[in-house]
Protein backbone atom coordinates (compact mmCIF):
# COMPACT_ATOMS: atom_id res chain seq x y z
CA UNK A 1 0.00 0.00 0.00
CA UNK A 2 2.86 2.37 0.86
CA UNK A 3 4.57 1.79 -2.50
CA UNK A 4 1.28 2.38 -4.32
CA UNK A 5 0.72 5.63 -2.40
CA UNK A 6 4.27 6.79 -3.08
CA UNK A 7 3.99 6.08 -6.81
CA UNK A 8 0.63 7.85 -7.01
CA UNK A 9 2.03 10.86 -5.14
CA UNK A 10 5.04 10.85 -7.47
CA UNK A 11 2.78 10.99 -10.52
CA UNK A 12 0.77 13.83 -8.95
CA UNK A 13 3.81 15.95 -8.08
CA UNK A 14 6.36 15.06 -10.74
CA UNK A 15 4.87 13.20 -13.69
CA UNK A 16 1.32 14.45 -14.02
CA UNK A 17 -0.45 13.62 -17.28
CA UNK A 18 -2.72 16.14 -19.05
CA UNK A 19 -5.74 13.95 -18.23
CA UNK A 20 -4.85 13.59 -14.52
CA UNK A 21 -7.21 16.09 -12.90
CA UNK A 22 -5.73 15.71 -9.41
CA UNK A 23 -2.24 16.46 -10.72
CA UNK A 24 -3.50 19.45 -12.68
CA UNK A 25 -5.34 20.85 -9.64
CA UNK A 26 -2.25 20.44 -7.44
CA UNK A 27 -0.03 22.11 -10.04
CA UNK A 28 -2.33 25.10 -10.50
CA UNK A 29 -2.83 25.46 -6.74
CA UNK A 30 0.94 25.55 -6.16
CA UNK A 31 1.42 28.02 -9.03
CA UNK A 32 -1.26 30.30 -7.54
CA UNK A 33 0.37 30.06 -4.10
CA UNK A 34 3.80 30.90 -5.54
CA UNK A 35 2.45 33.95 -7.39
CA UNK A 36 0.56 35.07 -4.26
CA UNK A 37 3.77 34.72 -2.20
CA UNK A 38 5.74 36.84 -4.64
CA UNK A 39 3.00 39.49 -4.60
CA UNK A 40 3.01 39.43 -0.79
CA UNK A 41 6.80 39.75 -0.66
CA UNK A 42 6.63 42.78 -2.95
CA UNK A 43 3.78 44.38 -0.99
CA UNK A 44 5.61 43.78 2.30
CA UNK A 45 8.35 46.19 1.22
CA UNK A 46 5.82 49.04 1.54
CA UNK A 47 6.39 49.54 5.24
CA UNK A 48 3.13 51.39 6.14
CA UNK A 49 1.08 48.75 4.29
CA UNK A 50 3.03 45.96 5.96
CA UNK A 51 2.57 47.47 9.43
CA UNK A 52 -1.18 47.86 8.84
CA UNK A 53 -1.66 44.22 7.77
CA UNK A 54 1.20 42.65 9.71
CA UNK A 55 -1.00 39.88 11.19
CA UNK A 56 -2.46 38.96 7.78
CA UNK A 57 1.03 38.79 6.27
CA UNK A 58 2.19 36.61 9.17
CA UNK A 59 -0.73 34.18 8.85
CA UNK A 60 -0.31 33.93 5.09
CA UNK A 61 3.41 33.28 5.54
CA UNK A 62 2.76 30.51 8.06
CA UNK A 63 0.25 28.84 5.76
CA UNK A 64 2.57 29.15 2.76
CA UNK A 65 5.58 27.75 4.60
CA UNK A 66 3.47 24.87 5.89
CA UNK A 67 2.32 24.02 2.36
CA UNK A 68 5.79 24.38 0.84
CA UNK A 69 7.32 22.33 3.66
CA UNK A 70 4.84 19.51 3.12
CA UNK A 71 5.46 19.74 -0.63
CA UNK A 72 9.24 19.56 -0.10
CA UNK A 73 8.89 16.60 2.26
CA UNK A 74 6.64 14.78 -0.21
CA UNK A 75 9.01 15.43 -3.13
CA UNK A 76 11.89 14.21 -0.97
CA UNK A 77 9.95 11.06 -0.09
CA UNK A 78 8.97 10.18 -3.67
CA UNK A 79 12.36 11.09 -5.16
CA UNK A 80 13.28 7.38 -5.06
CA UNK A 81 10.71 6.86 -7.85
CA UNK A 82 12.64 9.07 -10.27
CA UNK A 83 14.77 7.13 -12.71
CA UNK A 84 17.52 9.75 -12.58
CA UNK A 85 17.77 9.40 -8.78
CA UNK A 86 16.90 5.73 -8.41
CA UNK A 87 19.24 2.77 -8.47
CA UNK A 88 21.49 4.18 -5.75
CA UNK A 89 19.47 3.30 -2.67
CA UNK A 90 16.87 5.49 -0.92
CA UNK A 91 19.37 7.66 0.97
CA UNK A 92 21.56 8.37 -2.08
CA UNK A 93 18.50 9.07 -4.21
CA UNK A 94 17.18 11.61 -1.71
CA UNK A 95 20.57 13.26 -1.37
CA UNK A 96 20.68 13.60 -5.16
CA UNK A 97 17.26 15.28 -5.06
CA UNK A 98 18.39 17.69 -2.33
CA UNK A 99 21.45 18.65 -4.42
CA UNK A 100 19.49 18.94 -7.68
CA UNK A 101 18.55 22.41 -9.03
CA UNK A 102 14.85 22.00 -8.27
CA UNK A 103 15.63 20.48 -4.87
CA UNK A 104 17.74 23.50 -3.96
CA UNK A 105 15.02 25.87 -5.19
CA UNK A 106 12.39 24.07 -3.08
CA UNK A 107 14.70 24.28 -0.05
CA UNK A 108 15.38 27.99 -0.59
CA UNK A 109 11.62 28.60 -0.70
CA UNK A 110 11.27 27.63 2.98
CA UNK A 111 14.77 28.18 4.37
CA UNK A 112 14.46 31.96 5.08
CA UNK A 113 11.46 31.34 7.34
CA UNK A 114 13.27 28.75 9.44
CA UNK A 115 16.38 30.92 9.61
CA UNK A 116 14.30 33.74 11.06
CA UNK A 117 12.59 31.29 13.42
CA UNK A 118 15.73 29.73 14.85
CA UNK A 119 18.15 32.67 14.47
CA UNK A 120 16.49 35.49 16.45
CA UNK A 121 19.13 38.09 15.55
CA UNK A 122 18.50 37.73 11.79
CA UNK A 123 17.16 40.83 10.01
CA UNK A 124 13.56 39.86 9.26
CA UNK A 125 13.20 42.60 6.64
CA UNK A 126 16.01 41.05 4.60
CA UNK A 127 14.41 37.63 5.01
CA UNK A 128 11.15 38.99 3.58
CA UNK A 129 13.05 39.94 0.42
CA UNK A 130 14.51 36.42 0.21
CA UNK A 131 10.96 35.08 -0.12
CA UNK A 132 11.10 36.35 -3.71
CA UNK A 133 13.24 33.29 -4.39
CA UNK A 134 9.98 31.34 -4.39
CA UNK A 135 9.44 32.77 -7.85
CA UNK A 136 12.08 30.28 -9.04
CA UNK A 137 9.68 27.45 -8.21
CA UNK A 138 7.65 28.46 -11.27
CA UNK A 139 10.47 27.06 -13.40
CA UNK A 140 9.18 23.59 -12.53
CA UNK A 141 5.87 24.37 -14.27
CA UNK A 142 7.15 26.43 -17.19
CA UNK A 143 8.15 24.57 -20.38
CA UNK A 144 9.59 27.83 -21.73
CA UNK A 145 12.01 28.18 -18.81
CA UNK A 146 12.91 24.52 -19.10
CA UNK A 147 13.67 25.04 -22.77
CA UNK A 148 15.76 28.12 -21.97
CA UNK A 149 17.77 26.14 -19.43
CA UNK A 150 18.30 23.35 -21.95
CA UNK A 151 19.49 25.87 -24.54
CA UNK A 152 21.90 27.48 -22.06
CA UNK A 153 23.31 24.07 -21.14
CA UNK A 154 23.70 22.91 -24.74
CA UNK A 155 25.26 26.21 -25.85
CA UNK A 156 27.42 26.71 -22.75
CA UNK A 157 30.72 26.41 -24.63
CA UNK A 158 29.73 28.96 -27.27
CA UNK A 159 28.38 31.32 -24.59
CA UNK A 160 31.56 30.90 -22.55
CA UNK A 161 33.63 31.78 -25.62
CA UNK A 162 31.50 34.89 -26.22
CA UNK A 163 31.86 35.95 -22.58
CA UNK A 164 35.62 35.41 -22.80
CA UNK A 165 35.81 37.69 -25.85
CA UNK A 166 33.75 40.33 -24.03
CA UNK A 167 36.04 40.05 -21.01
CA UNK A 168 39.10 40.55 -23.20
CA UNK A 169 37.48 43.60 -24.80
CA UNK A 170 36.68 44.97 -21.33
CA UNK A 171 40.28 44.63 -20.11
CA UNK A 172 41.85 45.95 -23.32
CA UNK A 173 39.56 48.99 -23.47
CA UNK A 174 40.06 49.74 -19.76
CA UNK A 175 43.83 49.53 -20.16
CA UNK A 176 43.82 51.76 -23.24
CA UNK A 177 41.67 54.41 -21.59
CA UNK A 178 43.81 54.28 -18.44
CA UNK A 179 46.92 55.28 -20.40
CA UNK A 180 45.06 57.84 -22.54
CA UNK A 181 42.87 59.57 -19.92
CA UNK A 182 44.69 59.11 -16.59
CA UNK A 183 46.35 62.53 -16.68
CA UNK A 184 43.24 64.38 -17.88
CA UNK A 185 40.79 62.61 -15.50
CA UNK A 186 42.69 60.86 -12.69
CA UNK A 187 39.52 60.53 -10.60
CA UNK A 188 37.81 58.43 -13.33
CA UNK A 189 40.75 56.76 -15.08
CA UNK A 190 43.42 56.75 -12.35
CA UNK A 191 43.76 52.96 -12.49
CA UNK A 192 42.65 50.11 -14.69
CA UNK A 193 40.05 48.82 -12.18
CA UNK A 194 38.57 52.34 -11.92
CA UNK A 195 38.54 52.68 -15.72
CA UNK A 196 36.61 49.42 -15.95
CA UNK A 197 33.45 51.25 -14.86
CA UNK A 198 33.52 53.32 -18.05
CA UNK A 199 34.43 50.24 -20.12
CA UNK A 200 31.59 48.20 -18.65
CA UNK A 201 29.04 50.95 -19.28
CA UNK A 202 30.33 51.39 -22.84
CA UNK A 203 30.82 47.75 -23.86
CA UNK A 204 27.34 46.85 -22.60
CA UNK A 205 25.96 49.80 -24.66
CA UNK A 206 24.31 51.19 -21.50
CA UNK A 207 26.30 54.43 -21.66
CA UNK A 208 25.42 56.16 -18.40
CA UNK A 209 27.32 59.27 -19.43
CA UNK A 210 28.66 59.90 -15.91
CA UNK A 211 32.21 59.17 -17.14
CA UNK A 212 33.26 60.21 -20.66
CA UNK A 213 36.63 60.64 -22.38
CA UNK A 214 37.74 64.26 -22.87
CA UNK A 215 40.89 63.82 -24.98
CA UNK A 216 40.65 63.45 -28.74
CA UNK A 217 42.38 60.07 -28.76
CA UNK A 218 40.15 58.93 -25.90
CA UNK A 219 37.04 59.86 -27.89
CA UNK A 220 38.30 57.89 -30.89
CA UNK A 221 38.99 54.83 -28.73
CA UNK A 222 35.62 55.28 -27.05
CA UNK A 223 33.85 55.25 -30.42
CA UNK A 224 35.64 52.06 -31.44
CA UNK A 225 34.71 50.42 -28.13
CA UNK A 226 31.05 51.40 -28.64
CA UNK A 227 30.93 49.78 -32.08
CA UNK A 228 32.71 46.67 -30.86
CA UNK A 229 30.39 46.49 -27.82
CA UNK A 230 27.33 46.33 -30.07
CA UNK A 231 28.93 43.53 -32.08
CA UNK A 232 30.06 41.62 -29.00
CA UNK A 233 26.68 41.71 -27.29
CA UNK A 234 25.01 40.46 -30.46
CA UNK A 235 27.01 37.24 -30.14
CA UNK A 236 25.28 35.70 -27.07
CA UNK A 237 21.88 36.87 -28.32
CA UNK A 238 22.48 35.13 -31.65
CA UNK A 239 23.78 31.99 -29.93
CA UNK A 240 20.72 31.73 -27.68
CA UNK A 241 18.32 32.48 -30.56
CA UNK A 242 19.87 29.81 -32.78
CA UNK A 243 19.88 27.40 -29.83
CA UNK A 244 16.15 27.99 -29.33
CA UNK A 245 15.50 27.31 -33.02
CA UNK A 246 17.50 24.07 -32.90
CA UNK A 247 15.80 22.92 -29.69
CA UNK A 248 12.30 23.64 -31.02
CA UNK A 249 13.12 21.90 -34.32
CA UNK A 250 14.50 18.90 -32.42
CA UNK A 251 11.38 18.61 -30.27
CA UNK A 252 9.08 18.97 -33.27
CA UNK A 253 11.08 16.28 -35.06
CA UNK A 254 10.87 13.89 -32.09
CA UNK A 255 7.12 14.49 -31.70
CA UNK A 256 6.50 14.01 -35.42
CA UNK A 257 8.70 10.88 -35.50
CA UNK A 258 6.68 9.39 -32.65
CA UNK A 259 3.42 10.19 -34.43
CA UNK A 260 4.68 8.68 -37.70
CA UNK A 261 5.84 5.53 -35.95
CA UNK A 262 2.33 5.00 -34.51
CA UNK A 263 0.71 4.98 -37.99
CA UNK A 264 0.40 1.32 -39.08
CA UNK A 265 1.01 2.29 -42.71
CA UNK A 266 4.57 3.33 -41.75
CA UNK A 267 5.17 0.68 -39.06
CA UNK A 268 7.26 -1.62 -41.27
CA UNK A 269 9.44 1.10 -42.77
CA UNK A 270 13.10 1.33 -41.82
CA UNK A 271 14.51 4.27 -39.86
CA UNK A 272 15.79 6.02 -42.99
CA UNK A 273 12.36 5.90 -44.64
CA UNK A 274 10.61 7.08 -41.47
CA UNK A 275 13.11 9.95 -41.19
CA UNK A 276 12.43 10.96 -44.79
CA UNK A 277 8.67 10.84 -44.32
CA UNK A 278 8.98 12.77 -41.04
CA UNK A 279 10.75 15.58 -42.86
CA UNK A 280 7.79 15.85 -45.26
CA UNK A 281 4.95 15.72 -42.75
CA UNK A 282 3.54 18.61 -40.75
CA UNK A 283 1.99 17.97 -37.35
CA UNK A 284 -1.42 19.51 -36.77
CA UNK A 285 -3.71 19.38 -33.74
CA UNK A 286 -7.45 19.73 -34.43
CA UNK A 287 -9.94 20.29 -31.57
CA UNK A 288 -13.04 18.16 -31.26
CA UNK A 289 -16.03 19.03 -33.50
CA UNK A 290 -13.83 21.06 -35.86
CA UNK A 291 -14.21 20.70 -39.63
CA UNK A 292 -11.03 19.43 -41.29
CA UNK A 293 -12.22 19.19 -44.90
CA UNK A 294 -15.31 20.65 -46.57
CA UNK A 295 -17.03 19.14 -49.58
CA UNK A 296 -16.06 21.04 -52.73
CA UNK A 297 -12.77 22.40 -51.40
CA UNK A 298 -9.71 21.98 -53.64
CA UNK A 299 -7.55 19.00 -52.72
CA UNK A 300 -4.04 20.02 -51.68
CA UNK A 301 -3.06 17.46 -49.01
CA UNK A 302 -3.83 14.15 -47.34
CA UNK A 303 -3.99 13.39 -43.63
CA UNK A 304 -2.79 10.62 -41.32
CA UNK A 305 -4.43 10.18 -37.91
CA UNK A 306 -1.90 9.72 -35.14
CA UNK A 307 -4.60 9.88 -32.47
CA UNK A 308 -8.27 10.78 -32.32
CA UNK A 309 -11.42 10.02 -34.32
CA UNK A 310 -12.83 11.70 -37.44
CA UNK A 311 -16.12 11.26 -39.27
CA UNK A 312 -16.52 11.29 -43.06
CA UNK A 313 -19.95 12.56 -44.12
CA UNK A 314 -20.88 9.97 -46.74
CA UNK A 315 -24.18 8.48 -47.88
CA UNK A 316 -25.91 6.32 -46.85
CA UNK A 317 -23.90 6.15 -43.62
CA UNK A 318 -21.02 8.25 -42.28
CA UNK A 319 -17.66 6.53 -41.88
CA UNK A 320 -15.51 6.89 -38.81
CA UNK A 321 -11.72 6.64 -38.89
CA UNK A 322 -9.38 6.38 -35.92
CA UNK A 323 -5.74 6.00 -34.90
CA UNK A 324 -3.54 4.90 -37.78
CA UNK A 325 -6.07 5.61 -40.56
CA UNK A 326 -5.63 8.19 -43.29
CA UNK A 327 -7.96 10.20 -45.48
CA UNK A 328 -7.99 12.85 -48.19
CA UNK A 329 -6.01 10.75 -50.67
CA UNK A 330 -8.88 10.09 -53.12
CA UNK A 331 -9.27 13.68 -54.28
CA UNK A 332 -5.49 13.98 -54.67
CA UNK A 333 -5.17 10.79 -56.72
CA UNK A 334 -8.16 11.66 -58.91
CA UNK A 335 -7.31 15.40 -59.05
CA UNK A 336 -10.85 16.42 -58.13
CA UNK A 337 -12.40 18.65 -55.45
CA UNK A 338 -13.18 17.16 -52.05
CA UNK A 339 -16.16 14.81 -52.28
CA UNK A 340 -17.07 14.74 -48.60
CA UNK A 341 -16.96 16.82 -45.46
CA UNK A 342 -14.73 15.46 -42.70
CA UNK A 343 -14.85 16.66 -39.11
CA UNK A 344 -13.06 15.71 -35.91
CA UNK A 345 -15.21 13.93 -33.33
CA UNK A 346 -12.46 14.22 -30.70
CA UNK A 347 -9.25 16.16 -30.47
CA UNK A 348 -7.03 14.76 -33.22
CA UNK A 349 -3.30 14.76 -33.79
CA UNK A 350 -2.87 14.71 -37.54
CA UNK A 351 0.08 14.45 -39.89
CA UNK A 352 -0.41 16.46 -43.08
CA UNK A 353 1.25 15.51 -46.37
CA UNK A 354 1.11 18.02 -49.25
CA UNK A 355 0.19 17.03 -52.80
CA UNK A 356 3.67 17.39 -54.32
CA UNK A 357 5.30 15.53 -51.44
CA UNK A 358 2.75 12.71 -51.80
CA UNK A 359 3.47 12.40 -55.52
CA UNK A 360 7.23 12.31 -54.89
CA UNK A 361 6.79 9.76 -52.12
CA UNK A 362 4.63 7.44 -54.20
CA UNK A 363 7.15 7.55 -57.04
CA UNK A 364 10.11 6.58 -54.84
CA UNK A 365 8.48 4.13 -52.38
CA UNK A 366 6.76 1.23 -54.14
CA UNK A 367 5.48 -0.46 -50.96
CA UNK A 368 3.89 2.74 -49.68
CA UNK A 369 2.37 3.41 -53.11
CA UNK A 370 0.86 -0.08 -53.17
CA UNK A 371 -0.60 0.23 -49.64
CA UNK A 372 -2.19 3.62 -50.29
CA UNK A 373 -3.62 2.54 -53.65
CA UNK A 374 -5.17 -0.59 -52.11
CA UNK A 375 -7.01 1.47 -49.51
CA UNK A 376 -8.00 4.07 -52.12
CA UNK A 377 -9.49 1.39 -54.39
CA UNK A 378 -11.54 0.04 -51.52
CA UNK A 379 -12.95 3.50 -50.87
CA UNK A 380 -13.79 4.28 -54.51
CA UNK A 381 -17.55 4.16 -55.12
CA UNK A 382 -18.68 1.20 -57.18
Amino acid sequence: MTDTTKRRLYHILERGRPDDRVSQIVDWALIALIVANVAAAVAATVEPFFQQYRDAFRIFELISVAVFTVEYACRLWVSTEQLSFGGHGPIAARLKFVASPFGLIDLLAILPFYIGLFVPFADLRILRIFRLLRLLKLARYSPALATLWQVLVSERRALAAALLIMGILLIVSSTAMYYIERNAQPEFFGSIPVAMWWSMATVTTVGYGDVVPVTNLGKVVGGVVMIMGVAMFALPVGIIASGFAVEIHRRDFVVTWGMVARVPLFAKLDALSVSRITSLLRARIVPGDATIIRRGDPADSMFFIASGTVEIDLKPEPIRLGDGDFFGELALLRDTPRSATIRALTQCRLLVLDRQDLEDLLETDGELHKAIMEVAEQRLPT
